[in-house]
């Protein structure tokens, strides 16, 4: 199983570099397009590069890859897209939360290979929703998988933003079964749902795990078309809402759902759980964390 998977692994991390690269390229794009600041003469925004690292129990190198951060833009107050290809032994309390899972294998030989992007943004207009995306490939001798999704985080909610956004999300899903957005839809709202609030983080979008249908194209082609899905769902909403006005009490509003956001990434979810416990470079797993943020 393994040389069969060396060159998926290869296409997988390939795709999700270039997803990254013209993900990269349209925010900066967007930066340059913003003329009105009202938050001030800010310069257009631009990514700041970095290799990340992920060292091994052992202290040998264990994989890593690229975190590009944008900080105080002119559109985004805080941007992050990263991507990583990390691979090793899983330590004794990831293997058990595996096997928990239903990986199989675990006990006999705990080496995984993982890849995929992630990304984060929190805006300066209280207007432009802040968004969540990832794609990613998990592989072990004894399993594969893919997992994704995105969900859309307003702290001021347009229900024309949350419609628009939900309908690109659908229309990639329905191209491999019309059955497959509701189930994600569901399985979204599920997972970024805030117990000890009582509440979800954001107006919810789709969420998948464990993606293994047995046809290994077909599920990538499908994890390719969430990829896809990410900028022409969420760019038309921030054209339409970059050059709102907002007020100080709009401000107060975003600082406080930024809260909201803080407490569910640090508590329940589960990449910045995996990528702590793995050893993956800190400051890429808590890359998502807003710059600033507020409590009543």
């Amino acid at each position: 199983m393994t040389e069969q998977f060396d060159d998926r692994k290869l296409r997988a991390s390939t795709w999700f570099r270039s997803l990254r690269d013209e993900i990269v390229a349209a925010f900066e794009a967007l930066e340059d397009k913003q003329t009105t600041v009202p938050t001030g003469d800010l310069p257009a925004g631009r990514f700041e590069v970095s290799d990340t690292k992920r060292t091994a129990e052992d202290g040998t190198d264990a994989g890593g890859g690229l975190m590009s951060v944008m900080r105080g833009g002119r559109v985004f107050e805080k941007v992050g897209v990263n991507v990583s290809t990390v691979y090793g032994t899983l330590g004794e309390r990831a293997q058990k939360a595996m096997a928990a899972r239903g990986v199989p294998g675990m006990a006999e030989d705990p080496r995984f290979w993982a890849s995929g992007i992630s990304l984060v943004a929190h805006m300066q207009n209280p207007h432009v929703p802040a968004v969540h995306m990832n794609t990613r490939m998990f592989w072990t001798p004894h399993a594969w998988w893919f997992g994704g999704g995105s969900d859309l985080n307003p702290c001021i909610e347009y229900d024309e933003d949350t419609s628009d956004f939900h309908g690109v999300q659908k229309a990639h899903c329905d191209l491999h079964g019309e059955d497959i957005y509701p189930k994600l839809k569901a399985w979204a709202d599920e997972y970024f749902f805030v117990p000890h609030r009582g509440r979800a983080r954001g107006v919810g979008g789709i969420f998948y795990d464990d993606r293994n249908t047995g046809d290994w194209e077909a599920d990538f082609a499908f994890t390719q078309d969430v990829g896809r899905a990410f900028l022409k769902a969420y760019v038309p909403l921030v054209e339409r809402r970059r050059e709102t006005a907002w007020s100080e009490a709009d401000k107060d509003t975003q600082l406080i759902h930024r809260g909201l956001y803080a407490e569910y990434n640090l508590v329940y979810d589960r990449g910045t759980k995996f990528g702590l416990e793995t050893g993956h470079d800190a400051n890429a797993v808590l890359m998502s964390l807003p710059p600033l943020a507020k409590w009543v």
